[in-house]
């Protein structure tokens, strides 16, 4: 047995006589640049670890180069392809696609019993686990202590979801109160309220308050490297194809959306109102009034004992976001310290802009202030374009 830093081969023959040599090379595939090391290599089959972790690109390459050692005819048929491990990754990430999704043909995935079961709100060791009598007394349930709900039902509980990384901007929120069991339909007797954040990944939350004062985020709409020239007709043409007949009031945005840049003296506010959209600035940017926007309805109840503060399942983004997808980064220290302003990431945009829709509608100014506080429409025409 030979070893160097990658490369480990194996020699040795069996009882019927067989001789084998067999070469393992151990490669970091983590990063999308790293699709590089894969291309040229002749592969009997591969065993990526932790598949959540590796880009599809990855994944994809490897297994396109399975099947290429030894040469047809040099030896009888045999084996090729993939073989992987993972814990359950998020319901967007490209393997719960093709597992749950596609199921493309050829493909087998497996699912171990998880090391835990909720039974109501308690957290219990399977008796069916795997391995169990190879792990220390208590292995499982010292895991559990000291760990939330999603850790657990992800790393123990081999459940698809979301795990924070970093210390959430909405640390109230919790996905299995917050979020409705099932899809929250738009009703058309209701007013659309829109939010509306800009820069270059501008998102769009769509929210409605029932007659029981609750706010209700029934539809999200995200986009990415994008331009508010790009977004405002994207956007339009996604309410003219699942909004008609639906009124909606004064849409709410980011205050700094209210200036042009270096190239154009047209504002967000002013593209928007070009394709249809009638939206305007909020009061104040004020973090505080914006995070007290989603806050304070999600921290109270309606009169059914239900939060006032309900999210549909189809907001995946917006739900992710609050979960601890925007968040204030760990600082690479010693010990628990967090940056001082929420890391700007895939997750930040939707969320500001349902705070941003809120926030308009007197939200965050009835939480800091103890009033609710509205900031004039800017006043345009009489005829709203998005009314039908």
């Amino acid at each position: 047995m030979n070893w160097t830093d990658l490369v480990q081969r194996v020699l040795f023959t069996r009882e019927d006589g067989t001789k084998v040599e067999a070469e393992m090379m151990f490669l970091a595939l983590d990063k999308p640049k790293d699709v590089k090391k894969l291309r040229g290599l002749q592969l009997t089959g591969g065993w990526p670890n932790e598949i959540k972790e590796l880009p599809w690109e990855a994944i994809s390459m490897l297994f396109g180069r399975c099947g290429r050692y030894p040469r047809r005819g040099e030896v009888d048929p045999y084996w090729y392809g993939l073989v992987g491990d993972t814990n359950a990754p998020d319901e967007d990430h490209w393997y719960y696609k093709l597992a749950e999704e596609e199921k493309p043909e050829g493909w087998c995935f497996v699912r171990q019993p998880p090391a835990v079961i909720k039974r109501g709100d308690k957290w219990e060791v399977n008796p069916g686990a795997d391995n169990l009598h190879n792990l220390p007394e208590g292995y499982y349930e010292n895991q559990i202590a000291g760990h939330d709900d999603d850790w657990i039902s992800v790393n123990l509980g081999n459940n698809y979801g979301f795990v924070k990384d970093g210390k959430p901007v909405h640390p109230w929120y919790n996905d299995q109160v917050h979020c409705s069991p099932e899809l929250l339909e738009p009703d058309r007797k209701q007013e659309v309220v829109l939010g509306l954040d800009f820069g270059r990944t501008p998102a769009c939350a769509f929210a409605q308050k029932d007659a029981m004062g609750r706010w209700r985020f029934v539809d999200e709409f995200t986009s990415n490297n994008m331009s508010a020239e790009t977004f405002a007709p994207e956007l339009k043409r996604y309410i003219d194809q699942n909004y008609s007949g639906f009124t909606f009031k004064m849409g709410w945005g980011d205050p700094s959306g209210g200036a042009g840049n270096q190239s154009t003296d047209r504002t967000p506010f002013d593209i928007l109102r070009s394709n249809g959209i009638v939206a305007s600035p909020t009061s104040s940017n004020d973090p505080l009034m914006r995070r007290a926007s989603l806050s304070s309805p999600g921290m109270r109840n309606c009169m059914d004992g239900r939060p006032a503060l309900l999210i549909s399942p189809k907001c995946k983004m917006l739900r992710k976001g609050l979960a601890g997808g925007f968040c204030y980064k760990r600082v690479q220290v010693s010990g628990e310290k967090y940056a001082d302003k929420p890391d700007k990431s895939e997750y930040s945009h939707i969320v500001e802009a349902a705070e941003y829709a809120l926030q308009g509608e007197g939200e965050g100014s009835a939480a800091v202030h103890g009033k609710p506080a509205f900031r004039a429409p800017v006043k345009i025409n009489q005829y709203n374009p998005m009314r039908r």
